[in-house]
């Protein structure tokens, strides 16, 4: 079984679609041992708590310095011993020496196609924001291999999905979540628990 722990920040729409896979079975071959939030108080920790999960929350503002936030951070990740770390609407850089621990073992849903409108500055409603912005007629998401860059680790999926004329940017990240978010990453985490995909180097490996 594929320990997964799923990060949040917010909503935790993202982490229902990777609960409600694995009890329909879309998702085989893994356990969800812990959900952690950087936030208290958020939906995603209800979602966490009904189905079971034991969940937890490692807050900045509990910190002086950012070292201690996250050495915290970096405990919490090591009691639950994940094979797998889903950044699931995750706002908070992770530590540096997170990457190192867990070579290939983390992975993030980024709501554009990456390249496109991704990186520092680019998260939440501010991508959909920046795509109306720019006039792009196709969007979309990404599911990737976390490495030291920002929204630059190896692509293992990505679906498009129409803007619309008259898209609001939240009508357009709504539509993003439901055509390609929610479709997407329980993919990703059952072709990673079955040995479909790996992160080889600089590559995301899928076995044919």
């Amino acid at each position: 079984m594929l320990r997964t722990v799923v990060c949040v920040s917010g909503g935790g729409t993202n982490l229902q679609a990777i609960i409600d896979a694995v009890k329909s079975g879309d998702i085989t071959n893994t356990e969800l041992v812990g959900v952690i939030s950087n936030n208290y108080g958020v939906k995603s920790l209800e979602r966490a708590e009904k189905a079971g999960i034991p969940n937890f929350v490692v807050c900045p503002k509990d910190y002086e310095v950012r070292d201690d936030f996250h050495k915290a951070f970096m405990d919490k990740l090591s009691e639950l011993k994940p094979d797998l770390i889903v950044l699931a609407g995750f706002l908070v850089r992770i530590p540096e020496e997170m990457v190192s621990t867990y070579p290939g073992k983390i992975i993030n849903i980024h709501p554009s196609l990456i390249p496109s409108f991704c990186g520092k500055g680019f998260y939440g409603l501010k991508v959909h924001e920046k795509a109306l912005e720019r006039g792009v007629k196709i969007t979309g998401a990404t599911v990737h291999f976390v490495n030291e860059g920002m929204d630059e680790g190896p692509i293992i999926s990505q679906k498009a999905v129409e803007v619309k004329e008259g898209d609001t940017p939240e009508a357009l990240q709504k539509r993003v979540m439901e055509e390609a978010e929610w479709i997407l990453l329980p993919k990703a985490i059952d072709d990673i628990a079955n040995g479909r995909v790996h992160m080889e180097g600089s590559r995301a490996v899928r076995k044919v």
